[in-house]
């Protein structure tokens, strides 16, 4: 056991979050006996780190869209393995990586709304892994649920109607105890979903619309990614895989979809010399435009912002920054002609139905015994923590208590369903939280209350702190949606 004064040391206890040890599994792993092993856990960072290299001297990589293996019946297929790769990730430096399908960030999917998916992963890895899509409205069997994993050398299907919105999900891996260093190497992409009503409002789109994952790293001497879950100070920021790239733009509209993919590390983020207009939240289109000088991302938050680059000439530089400073760098290049547009109205939300359960949801650490809790309890997947109505629309007060030491940060998680955030501390949300949420961020001593409807399936979901390593050690519970 790690003693809260041994814990205080390692400086594991501020504002990004706290990092909870490693479990044997992954001890293991760190020192070469298995094939993700690339790194060390549970002590000092590395004495030095592989070069950066020059910023703003590599072009940002965009994922590159899956194409399904057929198409059959009203439903697309995809065939995506679960592997090791070795990607280029600092300039001239081979990085070992986990990776759905050989880069560092997975093909993005492209789906669209009412039209049903279906992607078989092969998990080529010597240990359990799974797949969980991140906002996705589906069966709890295609939910990767933490305890349902797909053994080595085995293959899985997971079953996508997308029957919601248009929205920015993303998809990454689940499995319980080993989440939070699966995702840091590399076991994450997007997951884009189009509708009909997007495209009638003539939002930037095709090459203009650009995915972006933001998430925190640490390097050692010989470039490859360290994982210490006692590390809550990573460096360096990787956009799409790459340490500040810059991006060549058309002086016009682009529509930027933001992640941040980090396992325990908000990013907070502004645009030098132009506004971002957030047009988005984690479940889809805001009501209306809001125009934000700074984005506050959780982990597992997204914002879909437009930026309007014909406000610059080409030759022009416009640098997006991170509060440890700039991350990437847009290079305005040419003229465009543009047919989006930024309308006054987006997308009206779906109606409040009047609550009928009300619930206290409350995320603590006990610093004596290291242990992330939901309610006093740690995670047990035999336990079954609510038992919901299905069809029942309910209001949870999510309250974040650990504000000993300075404080913990935390991102709380719903699966299935997308709620609407009612109010902060008792004040209402800003306008960019006023949308469609699966994720929320909660800030030492923050109460927030959120209002969701269970519907569409009957069984078990999870709910728990997107900070990953506080989920992998005890910091997710279990409802289960009944009759």
């Amino acid at each position: 056991m790690i003693s809260r004064r041994n814990l205080l040391a390692a400086g594991a206890l501020s504002g990004a979050g706290l990092v909870i040890p490693a479990g044997e599994h992954l001890r293991a792993v760190a020192s070469g006996g298995g094939q993700h092993g690339h790194g060390t856990h549970g002590g000092s960072p590395p004495r030095g780190a592989a070069p950066t290299g020059t910023p703003f001297s590599v072009r940002m990589p965009v994922p590159p869209v899956a194409m399904p293996v057929r198409s059959w019946g009203g439903v697309d297929h995809y065939r995506i393995p679960i592997r090791t790769a070795s990607v280029e990730l600092l300039p001239g430096v081979r990085t070992p990586v986990l990776s759905y399908g050989g880069g560092f960030v997975g093909p993005t999917i492209r789906a669209r709304a009412g039209r049903r998916i279906r992607v078989e992963y092969h998990n080529q890895l010597d240990h359990p892994a799974n797949v969980h899509l991140h906002g996705g409205h589906v069966a709890p069997e295609d939910d990767g649920h933490p305890m349902d994993v797909i053994a080595p050398g085995r293959s899985r299907v997971y079953d996508y109607p997308n029957r919601q919105r248009g929205a920015t999900l993303w998809y990454h891996d689940h499995s319980h105890h080993t989440e939070a260093e699966h995702v840091y190497r590399g076991l994450h992409g997007f997951y884009l979903i189009d509708d009909p009503q997007e495209r009638h409002l003539r939002l930037p789109d095709g090459q203009y619309d650009v995915p972006i994952m933001l998430r925190e790293s640490r390097f050692d001497e010989q470039g490859n990614l360290y994982f210490d879950p006692f590390d809550f100070d990573r460096p360096v920021v990787l956009v799409n895989g790459r340490p500040q790239p810059y991006f060549p733009v058309a002086a016009r509209r682009y529509r930027l979809r933001l992640l941040n993919a980090s396992t325990h590390g908000t990013l907070t983020l502004h645009l030098d010399g132009l506004p971002m207009v957030q047009v988005g939240t984690d479940g889809g289109l805001l009501p209306a435009p809001v125009p934000v000088t700074e984005l506050r991302l959780g982990p597992a938050e997204r914002a879909d912002v437009v930026v309007d680059f014909s406000r610059r000439r080409p030759g022009s530089q416009v640098v997006l920054s991170e509060t440890r400073g700039p991350v990437l760098r847009f290079d305005v290049v040419r003229h465009a002609h543009d047919h989006s547009r930024l309308p006054d109205r987006l997308r009206p939300l779906p109606a409040l139905p009047p609550p009928t359960v009300r619930r206290e949801v409350v995320l603590s650490t006990n610093f004596e015994t290291i242990e992330s809790l939901i309610n006093g309890k740690l995670w047990d997947p035999d336990r079954i923590d609510f038992r919901i109505r299905h069809g029942a629309t309910e209001v949870w007060r999510i309250t974040n208590i650990d504000t000993e030491f300075g404080g913990v940060n935390h991102t709380f998680h719903m699966h299935l369903v997308q709620f609407r955030v009612l109010d902060r501390n008792g004040r209402p949300p800003a306008p960019g939280e006023r949308g469609l949420k699966d994720t929320v961020f909660l800030a030492p001593g923050e109460s927030v209350r959120v209002q969701a409807t269970f519907r569409g399936y009957l069984g078990r979901y999870v709910y728990h702190c997107h900070m990953l390593e506080h989920s992998a050690y005890g910091m997710m519970a279990q409802l289960r949606i009944v009759p």
